[in-house]
């Protein structure tokens, strides 16, 4: 019940944009105000609609933590998937600010996409724990893709979203490795492809609603 709870809890974070860092931004933009005044308003609208994208990711993220968490079989497994969702909490607040900063807002169907997310998580986790590590290795593995795309396509000038990106790839990638040293079980290729496909539907609404 207390485990429940705690994910009620979460998902009413996460929906209502509350969510707060235990780390500070990057290293690089720890200290100092945020000047954007390199950046036009096609710029802008660039990094707002990129970060927009990301801040969904994150919002998925905690709901798959939460939900295989709540669904693991060993209390080690636990602990590892609850420690990466207070990490993605970071990844949550960072895009959260970088939107106001952007004078952009977070998608509108937030709710819908927590949801989903934490279907799929509930699916994953009953399925067993080796699979369900194979489902973070996998899904990480497409976010880490995905945030080396956002890096490419960033405007120049946008330093403060590029180092934010950078950070959230970086732990992505921990992430995965992670799950794999635990012993994930590797997915089945229709599988990924499905992930994939999912993906990519989620970035293209995401980019614009």
């Amino acid at each position: 019940m207390d485990r429940l709870l705690a994910s009620v809890d979460s998902a009413l974070r996460t929906v209502a944009g509350s969510a707060h860092s235990a780390r500070p931004y990057p290293p690089s933009l720890a200290a100092g105000p945020c000047v954007d005044d390199a950046l036009d308003a096609d710029a802008r609208r660039l990094s707002g609609a990129l970060m927009r994208v990301n801040h969904v990711g994150e919002v998925c993220a905690q709901a798959l933590y939460q939900a295989q968490a709540l669904t693991a079989r060993s209390e080690p497994l636990r602990r590892q998937m609850e420690q990466a969702a207070r990490e993605e909490t970071d990844h949550l607040a960072w895009t959260e600010q970088r939107l106001r900063e952007l004078g952009d807002r977070v998608s509108l169907l937030n709710p819908l996409w927590y949801a989903g997310a934490f279907g799929i998580g509930l699916v994953a986790g009953r399925i067993g724990d080796a699979l369900s590590l194979g489902f973070v290795v996998e899904t990480e593995r497409q976010v880490e893709q995905h945030l080396a795309g956002h890096l490419e396509r960033l405007p120049p000038g946008d330093g403060r979203s590029r180092a934010i990106v950078a950070q959230m790839k970086d732990d992505e990638r921990r992430h995965a490795e992670d799950a794999q040293a635990a012993g994930a079980q590797a997915l089945p290729l229709p599988v990924r492809g499905l992930m994939r496909l999912a993906a990519k539907v989620m970035t293209a609404t995401a980019h614009h609603v």
